[in-house]
């Protein structure tokens, strides 16, 4: 990527906008925009047809969190849609099976999917009343059942994943028809996955949580080893509340509260506004020094003190606090990466993914997160219904009976999913987030570091190269060494100054990558979309 010159251009339009990791997602988005539907509606057909066209990252299977501005009332909720654990599912269940660690793959690792009620969910509270779900849903049916062609990243993605696919015949069945994955152009056909979206299509949440494809889902748990059973499903219910928020050189900026992990975001930008902008400006040694160390302590942070809220009591208000960012900020040492970095003292206390936004011509704003955890979550498709679950049970919970984030029945694991807004004067300027597991928080930050420190437009701040500070909160991969990714891009001297301060260089390949940021700004009544290409998708107005 060559600095000063951008791959797409900033999109501006005045009466709605749509950014999305796939162009088809974003197009049947930007249909119900312009065909009078708000942002709420655009969105759930927009995570309908994101659920066709990048089946490995999202789906009727998946957990979703989002962000929704409602304009006439000028006032933000967020949304919880994740799931529990079985009932069944308990430290003594593992061990007695012999399991010292989560299992990654299959029905061991499977929590229940949010996403289909957190779609009801939004639609029934702020949805404009002109569509019904049938007709959001109406375009990632289309694409199920006649084919979907597969766009050059995705493709990418399904052959990293051929593994993983190989494992298990229902899925490989769909994704590996002639014993290889697709190429791209590639037509996928999946019949199955278009009756489950018509079942939610015409009963909703019932359909899916209490009814045929509730059942469905669980017999295949029980039968291929799984904990699930009906009353997990039958009890699901989204969150709603008030989201969790600090400010930033004039910016509110809003997130999801734990579960999700949003809050390492705000955290290390209350430590990161302690250092003048012009030290942070990209690609500086300081700027990414200084970044990759706060990132460290917020992280140190949520492994030692955040969990489910029903469970842990997550301290947020001294997470959140500018005193306690202060001394964690007197701990960095500007010259000198720090290897081992222990969780903050509480003074008061002992002891893949897509995202989107979508923003309406009478002010409401989207900023949504959906995601089956890693790439093609457990693995396998419950057959008959073409629906992948998630593997976010295993790959969220440990088996440490100490620790917050242990697995526990009806529990829910932290999640590495967080949607993004800032505010100024009281109304959004920005909604962005980012796919990538544990490189969300990261990417987030820098994207909104650019912007607000560096004062680039949003297509430069996400097009800029970035770095990815590992290992991150994820149990399967904390033992691993740490070291600091960094994308081609950066200044031969800033990346000699990082090895100079301590830090183990490696530089990413061009498909390993930072992310697939989306983002809208909102100024002076115009959208401004930008879409990342490092993914297929695209920002689109009108």
């Amino acid at each position: 990527m060559v600095m000063g010159r951008l791959s797409r251009a900033v999109v501006v339009a005045q009466r709605g906008m749509v950014a999305t990791g796939h162009p088809l997602a974003s197009a049947a988005g930007l249909r119900v925009l312009t065909s009078g539907g708000n942002a709420v509606d655009a969105a759930v057909a927009t995570a309908g047809v994101l659920g066709v066209a990048q089946p490995m990252m999202s789906g009727l299977g998946a957990d979703t969190f989002m962000l929704v501005y409602r304009a006439a009332e000028r006032k933000l909720y967020a949304v919880n849609g994740s799931g529990v654990a079985p009932y069944a599912a308990t430290v003594g269940w593992f061990a007695a099976h012999g399991h010292r660690t989560m299992p990654l793959r299959g029905m061991l690792a499977v929590s229940v999917p949010g996403a289909v009620d957190a779609m009801v969910t939004a639609l029934e509270r702020w949805g404009s009343g002109r569509f019904t779900l049938e007709q959001l849903l109406e375009a990632a049916i289309g694409y199920a059942d006649e084919g979907v062609p597969i766009a050059p990243k995705v493709a990418f993605w399904v052959q990293q994943a051929a593994d993983v696919i190989a494992q298990f015949p229902s899925t490989a069945k769909v994704f590996m028809l002639r014993g290889v994955p697709p190429r791209a152009g590639d037509v996928i056909v999946m019949k199955d996955l278009a009756r489950s979206l018509r079942a939610v299509a015409a009963g909703g949440r019932e359909a899916f949580y209490r009814g045929d494809l509730a059942r469905q889902l669980v017999r295949y748990s029980q039968a291929h080893g799984g904990l699930m059973t009906e009353r997990e499903f039958a009890e699901h219910r989204s969150g709603v509340y008030d989201p969790i928020a600090t400010t930033y050189r004039g910016h509110t900026v809003y997130t999801t509260a734990p579960p999700s992990q949003g809050i390492v975001v705000l955290e290390m930008l209350n430590i990161l506004e302690g250092y003048p902008p012009d030290q942070l400006r990209w690609g500086t040694a300081d700027a990414v020094h200084l970044a990759v160390e706060a990132k460290k302590l917020a992280f140190a942070d949520r492994l030692a003190y955040l969990g489910d809220p029903r469970f842990t009591d997550n301290p947020l208000d001294i997470l959140l606090s500018k005193d306690y960012a202060a001394r964690r900020r007197g701990v960095i040492d500007s010259r000198r990466a720090r290897a081992e970095v222990p969780a903050g003292l509480l003074a008061q206390r002992v002891g893949d993914t897509t995202y989107f936004c979508v923003a309406d011509t009478q002010g409401n704003v989207v900023s949504y997160i959906t995601s089956l955890s890693a790439s093609f979550g457990c693995g396998e498709i419950v057959e008959g219904t073409g629906i992948l679950l998630n593997n976010r049970a295993g790959r969220g919970f440990v088996l440490d009976e100490k620790h917050p984030n242990c697995i526990g029945p009806g529990k829910r694991t932290m999640h590495t999913l967080m949607p993004f807004m800032a505010f100024q004067q009281g109304a959004p300027y920005l909604a962005w987030g980012t796919p990538g597991g544990d490189g969300q928080p990261q990417w987030n930050t820098q994207v909104f570091s650019n912007i607000a420190d560096g004062g680039l437009s949003i297509q430069e701040a996400i097009e800029r190269p970035r770095w990815f500070s590992f290992p991150g909160t994820d149990p399967a991969n904390l033992p691993a060494a740490s070291e600091l990714r960094v994308e081609a891009g950066f200044p031969a001297e800033t990346v000699a100054e990082l090895t100079a301060r301590g830090h183990a260089i490696r530089e990413m390949g061009e498909m390993e990558s930072g992310g697939g940021s989306q983002a809208i700004m909102i100024r002076d009544g115009v959208f401004y979309g930008a879409s990342d290409s490092r993914v297929d998708g695209c920002a689109i107005g009108y």
